[in-house]
């Protein structure tokens, strides 16, 4: 079962740098604590993959990734087709791709994430 919205956000505020990196050896990159729990509390390996897949592909644009999980209000959604989106942007408001998701089983309604140096981290890790 899933951990509910305010325990993800509170657990997610104990995360500064991070201790351990874990590694998706497919597309060589890595991700840190906060990514690996939440990936455990909210069920989103998706997310961390996506992403990473994602962000490596730009990463001759931007040295650093912003990466922004929103769900839709349900008017967009309504006329859109997609329940969320991924946009990820260098950083300085220059988006560089924007994914949308027909539907989504992440719990939060919007999330933060950065890429640099094939790592995938929590702001506040970085």
């Amino acid at each position: 079962m899933k951990a509910q919205v305010n325990e993800i956000k509170e657990g997610l505020q104990h995360f500064h740098g991070t201790e351990m990196f874990y590694s998706l050896p497919l597309i060589r990159t890595r991700f840190t604590d906060g990514l690996k729990y939440l990936s455990e509390v909210a069920e989103c390996f998706w997310l961390i993959t996506d992403a990473s897949v994602i962000a490596k592909s730009l990463m001759n644009r931007s040295e650093f990734i912003t990466i922004d999980f929103k769900r839709l209000p349900e008017e967009k959604q309504d006329y859109s087709g997609y329940e969320a989106e991924i946009i990820y942007s260098d950083g300085n408001d220059n988006i560089l791709e924007k994914h949308g998701y027909r539907a989504t089983d992440f719990p939060l309604d919007e999330l933060r994430l950065f890429f640099v140096n094939d790592t995938l981290m929590l702001p506040s890790e970085y």
